[in-house]
């Protein structure tokens, strides 16, 4: 009947103090929360618009680097972080799987054209410095920008169709698959600058 997620969410104590519960539950610790996903509805409204807005977060996020050199590893790492919010045993296991995938795919195609003169580093926004990578991100050498930027952008538009193939035979997760694949794909606009 419905599908229970279960995640521990670490938190100190000033974020506790703000919750209106007894004295005794504001010690820090982990904090369990529930998510009741219905029955026979593929998905959550409310977990889609998430999931589209971490995706358009990562393309804002890459391109405000301003460096065209750690676009591809960029994107590589925004993904990486997407797959990671979404919950192991939902109906988004498939788009996790194909998350990881590309970020896996684009982080080995920006390893294997770095820029030898150029270390790997960590970027932070400009307008939230606390929202950083998670990993440095490695920069890809200037002569090979052209074509890892094209490679990319295939691997980007395969995300894409896999998911859209994969939805085809399951009604219930077609609109929502459009979605994530036009949100996924809409990243290739990073590297045709």
């Amino acid at each position: 009947m419905f599908k229970v997620i279960v995640k521990s969410v670490f938190a100190g104590s000033s974020c506790l103090a703000l919750a209106a519960a007894p004295a005794l539950a504001q010690v820090p610790g982990p904090v369990v929360y529930t998510v009741v996903v219905p029955g026979n509805e593929f998905g959550s409204p409310a977990f889609l618009a998430e999931l589209l807005g971490t995706l358009e977060a990562a393309k804002a996020f890459c391109r405000a680097t301003g460096d065209s050199a750690l676009q591809v590893d960029c994107l590589s790492e925004r993904l990486e972080a997407a797959a990671d919010t979404i919950p192991e045993g939902t109906d988004y296991d498939e788009v996790r799987g194909v998350l990881q995938d590309t970020s896996e795919r684009l982080k080995r195609l920006a390893r294997q054209n770095r820029d030898p003169e150029r270390g790997r580093v960590t970027v932070a926004s400009a307008a939230d410095p606390g929202e950083r990578t998670r990993r440095p991100l490695t920069p890809v050498s200037a002569a090979a920008q052209t074509a890892v930027n094209l490679e990319a952008a295939r691997i980007l538009e395969e995300a894409a169709t896999v998911l859209l193939r994969s939805a085809e035979t399951a009604r219930d997760r077609q609109t929502q698959y459009a979605q994530i694949a036009a949100a996924i794909d809409s990243n290739k606009v990073l590297l045709r600058s």
